[in-house]
């Protein structure tokens, strides 16, 4: 922990980019010894001005224990750009970030075949559909979706990948307790349980605009494709696009019509030389021989949603006492759902709401497994939570 002051010292100043922090790490080998180093020998730092060995005279520590209460208070976890469980994929790039915060599940990015899927927030239905297909399909294929969980086309590559019952990575543009947008609360707990959220601001930091393009090369960064489902010919998006390419990243784009303003951007990617998607193993065929292990096609497709029944009122229907509800044969599983999924259905009453906890108990499963597999039962519609955190079937169950 004493360390650790150190490291959110240095990153909590401000006037000093990630490239200049950098070259003092790489001088002085420690935010200590750079806390700790005279003014003359910060200035012989590889371009460093005057002006920024100013800001380095600043020595108070209270900013950095304030925040590092705060992560502890919060459960965020901090990782260093010494630390081994750093991504070498992200350490690569030309500035990569000295520290991040991080709250869920971390996994090892260098073992995953990570993919970037992303696009913009005013996007068509066209859009969601595709980017929640893309985030499914690849997620069943043994991918590790990355995006931004910003509205639109990124939450819905998050809700297939949650869908699909795996794990998926988000990177924030404001502190880890920060949710924006406000409406994806309930996608950001469940990125939480299933996957993690990462970001190189400290708790507290509001997402504002000019976080957003900078955030952008940690998306990238992070994976080895970045693909780009829908955008307009100022976007975003292509802000990402353009940062994989200079990281030396695979670009694909999704193809939309020719007179659709947001498809411009895709459709400009693809003329200059982006890859083209019709679905998801046009990119992932081109690393399945670097990960044999992790990738693997499939047939399979993303069913919709279930429709929830319309009742008529109750005062329409007095006589009415139990709701016509929908039936899921679990012997029969054309939903697909996965061995845990249909053990918990099993257990779950439409009644009287169990906690995870309980579930688990019961199930006789890890908490891990329970709460992923809670997660995409409530996305897929079969679950729903009730007051504290109470779980309880929307479906009913024949076995």
């Amino acid at each position: 922990m004493a360390a650790l002051k150190y490291w959110v010292w240095l990153t909590a100043l401000p006037g000093l980019g990630s490239r200049m922090k950098l070259l003092l790490l790489e001088r002085f080998g420690s935010p200590e010894n750079i806390y700790y180093a005279e003014k003359e020998d910060l200035l012989l730092t590889e371009e460093m001005r005057p002006s920024q060995a100013a800001i380095l005279e600043n020595k108070s520590l209270q900013r950095a224990d304030e925040i590092l209460g705060d992560c502890e208070r919060l459960g965020i976890h901090l990782l260093t750009l010494q630390d081994a469980a750093y991504p070498g994929r992200l350490k690569c790039i030309y500035d990569p970030p000295v520290l991040l915060y991080w709250r869920g599940r971390l996994p090892l990015f260098d073992e995953e075949a990570a993919v970037a899927v992303v696009g913009t927030r005013r996007c068509t239905p066209y859009g969601l559909r595709t980017a929640e297909s893309l985030g499914w399909e690849m997620t069943k294929q043994g991918a590790l979706v990355v995006s931004g969980l910003a509205k639109g086309i990124d939450s819905a590559a998050h809700r297939g990948a949650l869908r699909a019952g795996g794990m998926t990575a988000a990177v924030l543009g404001g502190g880890i307790d920060v949710i924006y947008p406000a409406e994806n609360r309930w996608l950001y707990e469940d990125v939480e349980r299933s996957g993690v959220l990462l970001s190189e601001y400290p708790p507290g930091t509001e997402a504002i605009g000019s976080h957003f393009p900078v955030r952008n090369r940690i998306i990238s960064g992070l994976s080895l494709a970045t693909v780009v489902v829908e955008a307009p010919e100022r976007s975003g998006a292509l802000i990402t696009a353009n940062t994989a390419l200079e990281q030396g990243r695979e670009v694909f784009a999704v193809p939309g019509p020719l007179d659709a303003p947001d498809s411009r951007g895709c459709n400009a990617l693809i003329r200059d030389g982006a890859g083209i998607v019709t679905g998801s193993w046009d990119i992932l065929c081109e690393y399945q021989a670097r990960y044999p292990h992790k990738l693997r096609q499939t047939e399979q497709k993303m069913q919709k949603m279930p429709e929830k029944p319309v009742l008529p009122p109750a005062e329409e229907n007095p006589a009415k006492t139990v709701e016509t509800r929908k039936v899921i044969d679990t012997g029969k599983n054309q939903e697909g759902l996965t061995d845990d999924q249909i053990r918990i259905m099993r257990i779950l009453s439409a009644e009287e709401g169990l906690l995870s906890d309980e579930v688990a108990e019961k199930a006789e499963l890890p908490i891990r497994r329970v709460l992923s597999a809670l997660t995409v039962l409530e996305i897929d519609g079969f679950a729903v939570q009730q007051g504290g955190r109470r779980f309880v079937r929307t479906v009913d169950v024949k076995e």
